[in-house]
């Protein structure tokens, strides 16, 4: 029986060596569609009270916030919560603007005013496709959970992940999101 000659180099190697060299092209691969995601939390969140939305963009995509926030609701609704709403935007503002001091503070004098309980603020910093042959989706977002009333931060968590070049941009921000989400410590 004649061995082909890539069986044959590969029968040449040291086992060793090519257990290295399989391990390198699996965590190759594995990185090259990873995720990374920081969570801080203080104290457990009620699901049941009054919830607001209010994210940023601070990417280079038009509506990437709005289109966060829309995933948010849905992220929040399926660990439970009951009522979210989404802050209004202030139209007449500039939307290259780096400053979100004064976003905040309308967003959160909102939920104020509304009685809320919680206030989801963040910010989308990444939403595109790689530039490249398959164009990888990317996606990166911090979030934090803030007390209405005083703006206290009660949680917080950023993340990012990449997809590979037959996943959505879409797809890849509603699973970040939601793993971001489920790291909320909500009440049972």
């Amino acid at each position: 029986m004649q061995l082909s000659s890539s069986r044959l180099s590969l029968a040449r190697l040291p086992r060793a060596r090519y257990m290295a060299l399989m391990l390198l092209g699996l965590l190759t691969i594995l990185l090259s569609a990873c995720s990374t995601t920081q969570v801080h939390e203080e104290q457990p969140l009620n699901p049941n009270a009054e919830w607001g939305i209010a994210i940023s963009n601070h990417s280079e995509t038009p509506l990437a916030g709005q289109k966060a926030e829309g995933m948010l609701i849905t992220a929040l609704t399926k660990r439970g919560v009951k009522s979210v709403q989404v802050a209004p935007r202030d139209e007449t503002a500039n939307p290259l603007t780096v400053d979100g001091s004064g976003d905040l503070q309308s967003a959160l004098t909102w939920a104020q005013q509304r009685s809320m309980k919680y206030l989801v603020t963040g910010a989308v910093q990444e939403w595109h496709y790689k530039t490249g042959l398959d164009g990888e989706p990317a996606v990166g977002v911090s979030l934090q959970v803030r007390d209405a009333n005083s703006g206290e931060i009660l949680w917080s968590a950023n993340g990012s992940r990449g997809g590979w070049g037959f996943d959505t941009l879409s797809g890849v921000a509603s699973k970040q999101l939601d793993k971001l989400v489920g790291k909320m410590p909500l009440k049972p």
